[in-house]
């Protein structure tokens, strides 16, 4: 109570101090209705970024300077917001929880791999809008050095576009025409750590003290040491540790994932203020959606993992608070690939509103493997529940590997071994296991443990690609079948689906990228092929593997855009009384659906008083299928048959 009043006080304080020098400096720039709403916002967001900046820096002694530098970053990054993206934040203000809506489809997809460039990106859109896409994740387009670059997650700056794409002006050309057509753009924000090739890394390797001190160097082991007593290396096939030497600055750097990424300090504030105002200037772009990326490792403690330290949840609320002043139409999504309890703390409106769900991706996977649902159904009873003014963003695979982050705890209720289970997974998907259906391949196997995350496309993980190769015709009927069902879920189940882009139309591993110097070692290229528009051609046409697997998704798609139950709509995990059929109910007001998804490739029955126990009459409509069922005694379902089961009209 006293530490809220003290706070309260000199938020207050703080503030009364700080708004004459603003109004000062920048009023004269805007017009004064604009600069009131401005205010309005700062007043009403204010105390809690005080709050969180000082638990960060209000131990240095120059913390008032650094407040109101912020807050003038803010103020002029917010004066240069064009006119049209201000409409869209007083749009927003309207609906704070946009993104809630079923009209949310997700897709993601490299530029050059989908459309060569950000102009011919622009001549695609109509294809995105055929298939109701309202929301694009484009990975990442930013400048990176040659060669080495972590896929584009070692930035050299996050105001140049990788020159091969564009430039920045058609960047945020690309924003605003996918805006015009009910599009949102979501972009990365690599905020943990910069390429050694950034102007501040450069300036550092230059002798610059200031710029030192935006990285964490150590001139000796001893620190470095006593870090790693307690951490776990990210990459440690690469290099041990998570420091690097590097002998022209005689320190040791602080790298957590590749030698070439640098670790910010931010317990520097200079370094919390320059990425904001790198931030910011993404808004002010047309980003709507930004991604931050490995969120969990931006703070450090000695005798810690270094993850998940509560100050690395304060600088995203700091953040969070900042654009909510100066670009309230952008939310932050949060992708923190850790265990599921710990995914869930940067979910908060006042955090990240969006956040990936990786566990319900592993344990969709899991399911189509074991063919059962206890686990998944012990999950998702756990921990999908989040705040109500937040959204998980659902997919099946992006495009990195499949981890099996799922808890250990719901794999030992259901009489399993995590780690044994996890390497029949990795062994299942990697196709050695007996009668495995999949072809994908390990990325990251641990020899010792057997343990390994998988790569490979959607199509090839769910034996497409293997029933090809054997000519199977009800194997390939099976794989489509697998393919839908997980969509079918992702696209239901409450949240964001997000697809990548060629699951779609059902493509199948590239093997090319063995051949290629650049790429071989690293098997997630087998699932990041380009585009393959000739395949895409025959969508239209049902009769072909691409076609039935578009119509039939594009169908899911629709029904979700369409049906009132699943709009905005509270979602409750049941029990289907079957351990093959996954069920869940969704309802928005008087609307209500129920689904069910068979994980198995034989039919599966569902007692009639069963569902009649969870309030379904004897017959019911399946939106899918498109037609009446009476399930007086018993509803048959078939192979991997995907169910959304409502009451017929007037009743």
């Amino acid at each position: 109570m006293l530490d809220d009043i003290w706070h309260s006080t000199h938020a207050a304080t703080s503030l009364n101090r700080i708004l004459p020098r603003l109004e000062a400096r920048f009023a004269n720039d805007v017009d004064s209705d604009e600069w009131e709403g401005y205010l309005n916002r700062l007043r009403q967001h204010f105390p809690r970024l005080f709050r969180g900046l000082h638990a960060l820096y209000g131990q240095h002694y120059d913390f008032f300077y650094h407040l109101e530098s912020v807050l003038a970053s803010a103020t002029a990054m917010w004066i240069q917001r064009p006119s049209e993206l201000k409409a869209l934040d007083a749009l927003r203000e309207t609906d704070p929880q946009w993104y809630q809506s079923q009209r949310m489809v997700g897709a993601m997809c490299y530029v050059d791999l989908f459309a060569n460039d950000l102009d011919g990106l622009r001549e695609r859109i109509s294809y995105l809008a055929e298939l109701g896409i309202t929301y694009l994740h484009l990975m990442p387009v930013f400048k990176v050095p040659e060669g080495d670059n972590d896929g584009g997650y070692a930035v050299s700056s996050y105001r140049e576009v990788e020159s091969e794409l564009g430039n920045m002006e058609q960047l945020a050309e690309l924003a605003s025409e996918l805006r015009h057509h009910g599009i949102s753009l979501c972009l990365d924000f690599v905020f943990n750590h910069t390429s050694d090739e950034h102007e501040w890394a450069r300036r550092a390797l230059d002798g610059d003290v200031e710029y030192q001190g935006y990285y964490r160097l150590f001139p000796d082991r001893i620190m470095p040491d006593a870090y790693e007593r307690t951490m776990t290396p990210v990459f440690p096939d690469e290099h041990p540790g998570s420091f690097t030497y590097r002998n022209r600055l005689k320190r040791w750097v602080w790298t957590t994932f590749h030698n070439y990424q640098w670790d910010l300090n931010y317990e520097n504030p200079v370094v919390f203020n320059r990425m904001l105002e790198e931030m910011l200037f993404l808004a002010n772009q047309g980003v709507e959606i930004l991604r931050l990326d490995a969120v969990a490792y931006v703070w450090k403690r000695l005798g810690t993992d270094c993850q998940n330290q509560p100050e690395a949840h304060t600088i995203i609320q700091a953040f969070n608070a900042l654009v909510r002043i100066s670009a309230p139409a952008m939310v932050f999504k949060s992708a923190a690939i850790v265990h599921p309890d710990e995914v869930r703390k940067y979910i908060d409106a006042n955090e990240c509103q969006l956040s990936y769900n990786p566990q319900l991706m592993a344990l969709l996977w899991n399911s189509l493997a074991t063919r059962k649902v206890e686990i998944l159904n012990k999950g998702m009873q756990r921990r999908f529940s989040i705040p109500a003014d937040c959204a998980w963003v659902n997919y099946v695979r992006c495009h990195d590997d499949i981890g099996f982050a799922f808890s250990n705890d719901d794999v030992q209720d259901t009489n399993y071994d995590p780690a044994s289970h996890r390497r029949f997974l990795a062994e299942f998907y990697t196709g050695r296991f007996p009668e495995s259906f999949s072809r994908g391949q390990p990325f990251q196997e641990n020899p010792v443990t057997g343990e390994a995350r998988v790569s490979g496309t959607c199509a090839s993980l769910a034996g497409l690609e293997q029933a090809l190769d054997e000519n199977d015709a009800d194997g390939i009927e099976l794989a489509i079948q697998r393919i839908l069902l997980i969509h079918g879920v992702i696209l239901t189940i409450g949240g964001i689906p997000l697809i990548y882009l060629g699951d779609e139309i059902g493509m199948l591993n590239d093997y090319g990228y063995e051949g290629d110097a650049e790429k071989i070692g690293d098997s997630r290229w087998l699932h990041r092929a380009a585009f393959d528009w000739q395949r895409a051609e025959a969508r239209s046409d049902p009769a072909t593997i691409p076609g039935r697997i578009y119509q039939d998704l594009l169908r899911l798609i629709q029904i979700r855009q369409q049906n009132p139950a699943l709009d905005r709509a509270e979602t409750e995990i049941v029990d289907s009384g079957n351990s093959h059929v996954f069920a869940y109910f969704r309802t928005s007001g008087d609307h209500s659906v129920l689904v069910l998804a068979n994980f198995s490739e034989s039919p599966q029955p569902i007692e009639g008083r069963h569902l009649r126990l969870l309030g379904l009459r004897k017959s019911v409509v399946d939106l899918v299928a498109g037609r009446t069922i009476v399930a007086a005694h018993t509803l048959e379902m078939e192979p991997y048959d995907f169910m959304i089961l409502a009451r017929p009209p007037g009743r």
